[in-house]
């Protein structure tokens, strides 16, 4: 990471969260009422090959002490109404400001990986991780919603993962390299601007 990149994350998670405090307030009290504790989910990713860290986000799920694996139709049942709303507007992701502001990862980036994936395509991801991860986007601009509609109809955990696996991780590795290659400061912020639009609409 650039240390532009790095100055402007600052900036930018440090404004964000000011100006979303209120509503992060509100989102965590309604999920708390709603759905109970826990708020916040918390889950293991991959800033490097070998490097994990905590992911913040807005627990949109019923909790199962068994859960692994990326998610696909075979989870839709435990989505709560709560969090089908928050997934929808993308504002579950919001928490992560505070992994931007530790530095675990940027705004714009590849989405950052289970451990379990990176260690099944370690070549692969050694060169996605060498962009630190993001927020959002290149892949998630362009692939989100294709990924969605592969994983709706899976039934099972052993479906989601082969289908994630044999289609998903190299398409998204694709568009990853793609920003990879072409990562400019001006790039982001039209990568951020087009994740909002697309959130809103």
């Amino acid at each position: 990471m650039t240390p532009l990149k790095r100055i402007f994350d600052l900036l930018a998670a440090t404004l964000l969260a000011i100006m979303l405090a209120p509503f992060l307030l509100t989102c965590a009290v309604v999920v708390l009422i709603l759905d109970g504790r826990p708020v916040l989910y918390l889950s293991e990713r991959m800033k490097t090959p070998t490097q994990g860290f905590t992911l913040i986000k807005f627990r949109t799920m019923r909790p199962d002490p068994f859960d692994s694996g990326p998610s696909g139709g075979d989870k839709s049942n435990r989505i709560t109404k709560t969090g089908a709303l928050l997934r929808k507007t993308r504002f579950d992701e919001v928490p992560q400001l505070w992994n931007v502001l530790k530095g675990d990862i940027s705004f714009v980036g590849p989405r950052p990986p289970l451990r379990e994936i990176v260690e099944r395509f370690p070549k692969l991801y050694a060169q996605v991780l060498r962009s630190r991860p993001g927020i959002t986007g290149l892949a998630s601009v362009y692939f989100h919603a294709h990924e969605e509609w592969l994983l709706k109809n899976s039934g099972s955990r052993e479906e989601t993962d082969a289908i994630y696996s044999r289609v998903c991780v190299p398409r998204k590795a694709k568009i990853d390299l793609m920003y990879q290659r072409n990562r400019n400061l001006c790039f982001d912020m039209s990568i951020m601007l087009k994740t909002v639009f697309k959130s809103l609409r």
